[in-house]
Formats: structure tokens, sequence, C-alpha cells
């Protein structure tokens, strides 16, 4: 409503632009016939935000938002989206610092902890977390007040005639005239239950996304974990295949020494060559794959590629106690990131599917605005409006029926997630105290062997030295010898990787992985 000299003009919306043009002609003939100044609020809405009738249902825009989009919002957001975050994400990093131009030691723990700093798949889960918040505070801002102010300054000339309006001794051209509108508008939401509904669904969603960033530190200290047992396992077959390969240049000078001495054929030099041979090619690529290793580590924790090191902690056989696996599991079922994320999840589906719901109940609000007008700053008045209302959808069947569809689709999937996380929980914990029983009587079996295959090796030597027999036993206890050491190498690296996994398992690893890995 505004006031001018007594009289009141009053500007109602009508559906058409021509319907408009018209009253607003018509409101500036009868202010000129009535002898007021050419003033009067035309139908051009003012520049800058203008309040509008708020809409039934979800407030995430000008307009409903859809119950797929704001689905697919929820996942992307709690960091269940393939596109944002991937079991390779973990193999990334951010480089940190530079090339020292030095060999440096790296300890299990330095290596954790630069993991935990530049690892990508942590980085990638933290921004995650920060856009679930976002989606939070815009879901937020739906149900508190919004504010918006404008200036504008509006000047017209009105042809009447064009419009069919023609006055005996009236000048059909009105104007130019102008309006000048400093104005402030507030809108409030005073009862839209789809939209708190949306806002508890966000705020699950982040609490999702939250326990999710935390799992992907477990994740990061398995990842990493694992890679440096890599390295430690390969610097420890370049050890034995170093002692394998000196063993077999013993054997080489013996049959050299025999055959010049003429006991021995040259069979058994030849047959000793290629031994020797084949050990300085395991050392080849031995050395070649911890490079590769140390690499695929660096890349992970955040070393620059260029930059030299030795993993420092060898991380010898420590027996792990007996545990229990029901026990363990319920422990787990309690403590598991991912697990209590699937959870919040399934909350926040459940939030939607209420939301798409209210969709079709009324919704209470208030529009208002307070501002100056008149034909300059100077000539102004003040003005406002206050509007409070109530709308509801009346006939959208389709519409309300397929969110509802939607909605309570998401809600399954979430639900039916959540049961088979908790199974993979359950098989996660059991495989790992299986692997870790396997591992520890591969470690004794392996062990005992490598014992009996350097004992063999020894005898078939001293056979030989002695001119008891050639030096085919010796090449075959050498190779015996080799496969003994790789699979008690294999066994170790299973058992350290095992107690790692069931840190994880636990949803320990970030916090205990070094009370698993030295046995408990």
């Amino acid at each position: 409503m505004v006031q001018r000299n007594g009289k009141i003009v009053e500007s109602r919306a009508i559906d058409t632009d021509r319907t408009r043009l018209l009253l607003g002609a018509a409101a500036v003939v009868g202010l000129t016939l009535l002898g007021s100044p050419a003033l009067a609020q035309t139908q051009t809405a003012p520049s800058g935000n203008q309040p509008r009738p708020t809409q039934t249902g979800p407030s995430t825009g000008p307009a409903s938002s859809a119950m797929a989009g704001a689905q697919q919002q929820l996942y992307t957001a709690a960091g269940q989206n393939g596109a944002q975050v991937s079991q390779d994400s973990f193999k990334g990093s951010i480089v940190e610092g530079k090339s020292t131009g030095t060999v440096m030691d790296l300890s299990l723990d330095d290596a954790i902890q630069r993991g935990l700093r530049n690892n990508l798949g942590i980085i990638l889960q933290g921004a995650s977390q920060r856009n679930a918040n976002g989606q939070r505070l815009e879901e937020l801002q739906a149900l508190l007040p919004n504010v918006t102010g404008a200036a504008s300054i509006n000047v017209q000339q009105v042809n009447l005639a064009a419009y069919g309006l023609k006055f005996s001794g009236l000048n059909p051209i009105v104007g130019p005239f102008q309006v000048v509108d400093f104005r402030a508008y507030l809108t409030q939401n005073l009862f839209n239950l789809s939209a708190l509904q949306n806002y508890l669904a966000a705020k699950h969603n982040f609490a999702a996304a939250k326990l999710t960033a935390a799992d992907a530190r477990d994740l990061v200290v398995l990842t990493v974990g694992n890679a440096y047992l890599v390295c430690v396992a390969d610097s420890a077959r370049i050890e034995a295949v170093t002692a394998e390969l000196a063993t077999s240049k013993v054997t080489l000078d013996q049959a050299v020494a025999a055959h010049d001495a003429g006991t021995s054929p040259k069979l058994d030099v030849l047959r000793a060559q290629v031994d020797y041979q084949n050990e300085q090619q395991t050392l080849i690529s031995a050395k070649n794959q911890l490079a590769k290793d140390k690499l695929a580590l660096a890349r992970a924790i955040g070393l620059p590629l260029d930059q030299e090191y030795r993993p420092t902690d060898l991380t010898p056989y420590a027996a792990f106690g007996d545990v229990d696996p029901q026990a363990s599991v319920d422990q787990a079922l309690k403590t598991r990131k991912d697990l209590a994320a699937s959870g919040e999840q399934l909350k926040a589906a459940d939030a939607q599917k209420k939301s798409a719901w209210a969709y079709q109940l009324p919704v209470a609000s208030f529009v208002g605005d307070f501002g100056d007008l008149g034909q300059t700053p100077g000539h102004s008045h003040s003005s406002y409006t206050a509007t409070g209302q109530i709308t509801a959808p009346i006939l959208q069947i389709a519409k309300t029926r397929g969110q509802n569809e939607v909605a309570a689709a998401s809600y399954e999937q979430a639900r039916a997630r959540l049961g088979d996380q908790a199974q993979q929980v359950n098989q996660d914990v059991r495989d790992a105290i299986l692997d870790i029983q396997a591992a520890a009587k591969l470690v004794e079996a392996t062990h005992s062997n490598v014992e009996l295959a350097n004992e063999a090796l020894s005898e078939a030597q001293q056979r030989f030295k002695a001119g008891v027999s050639d030096n085919l036993p010796v090449s075959q206890a050498q190779s015996q010898t080799e496969q003994a050491n790789d699979q008690y190498i294999s066994a170790l690296y299973q058992h350290n990787i095992a107690k790692l996994s069931l840190a994880r398992a636990l949803g320990a690893a970030q916090t205990n992985y070094k009370d698993y890995l030295g046995g408990k």
C-alpha cells in the first residue's frame, strides 16, 4: 500500500503483461487528472532480489528441489560417490617439501604420519566433509529469516493511444516521469515441514561425512602400512638373494678349481655358472622391485619421488595372542566409522522420505518490505507491505507420488547398504583373524624349511668339495634354499599385514597399529 497526498494507490498482480501495462497507464492518467505530480509506482519490479510467494515443499532454490537430485547430493556429500573418493585415491598424495639430495631414514610411524597429512584420499574426503557442511547450511537458511535490499530508479514515458486509450483534450503521451525506490525485503517460513526434514537430512548427511573422513584415516594407515611392509619384504628378499649370490660364487669357484685340478668335469663349471648368473638376475629384479615399491610408498605419503630414503623399521615376527572372533566382531560393530556413517545415511534417507510426504502439506510464510519511494530521494516517503500467506499444492498427484516413490526407494537402498555393511564388517574381522592364524603357521613352517634348506646346501657343498659327488645336488639345494627364503619372507609379510588388517577391521588402525604389529 502506498499513501500519497491522502490518496491510496493499490497495486495488484495481474496475470498478463498487457493488463498490467493498462493498469499502470490508468494509474498515471488518474494521477494526472487529480493534479498530482507525475508519480506512480509502476508495475516494473525494482532491480535486485525481490520477495516471491513462498513455495510449498523443499526450499532448496527458487523452486522445490526434485527428490532424486536431493538424494544424489546427500550421497555425494557423504563421500560415497566413487567419482569423489575411490580406493585409488589413497594411493596418491599432495607432495610435501622438496628432495634433500641425501638419503633419509623413514620409520613406519613417520611414513604413516606423513600419509595422514598428505594422502589424497584424506584430502578429498575432507573436501567432501566441507561440501556436506555447506549443504547443511544451505538447508538451514530455509528455516531462518531472509533479508535482502534493493535500490532502483525507473524512468518511463507512456503512449496511451498504443493501448487504445483516447481522451479528448488529453495528450496521449504521458511522461517522462521517474520513481526512485530504496527498499528492504524480509521473507520467513513460519511452518514448512518439508524444509525442516530437508535440513535434518543434510544434518545427518554431514555427520556421515565426518565419520567417513575419520574412517579414511584408518584406510590411510592400512594403505601406507601395507606399502611400507612391502618395501621391508623387498629389502629382506634382496638381503637373502645377496647371500645366495655369495654362496653361488663359492660353489662356482669350487667347480672351477676342481675342473682345473682335473677332478671335475666341465659340466659342473657350466652348471655353477648358470646358477650364479640366475642369482645375479634375481638380484637385479629384486632391486628393481624395491625401487618401484619405494616410489609407490613415496607417492602415498607425499614424499618427492626423487627423494632417496631407507625404511628403518624391519617389523620382525611377533606372535599374536588368541582372539575371540565374536567378541572382536561385537567391538567392530561399535567402533567402525564407516558402519556408523552408513547408519547416518539411513537417517538422512528417512528424513528425505518424510520430506517427500510433507511436500503436500500447507506452508505458512511471511513476506514483507519497507522502504522509501518518491520522484527523487529528497521528495519521497516511506512505504511498506506486510503479507502473511498459506500456500498448498492442490492438484499435482503424479509429482507427489513420484517424489514419495523416489524417496522410498532411496531409503530401501540405504537400509540394504547398512545391513550389508554390517555383514562386511563381520567378514573383515573374521578374515583377518583367519589370516593371522594361517600366516603364523606359515611363518613357523617356512622358518623350519629355511633351516633345513641351509643344512642341505651345506651338506651338498661339503660333499662336492670332498669330491664325493658332482655339484648337481648343490645346484638343487641352492634352488630349494632360494625358494624357502622367498616363502619365509612372504609368510612374514602376510602375518604383519594380517595384523594390520585386523586393526583396520576393528576401527583401531590409526590409534593402535603399533600394538597390533608388535603382537598386542
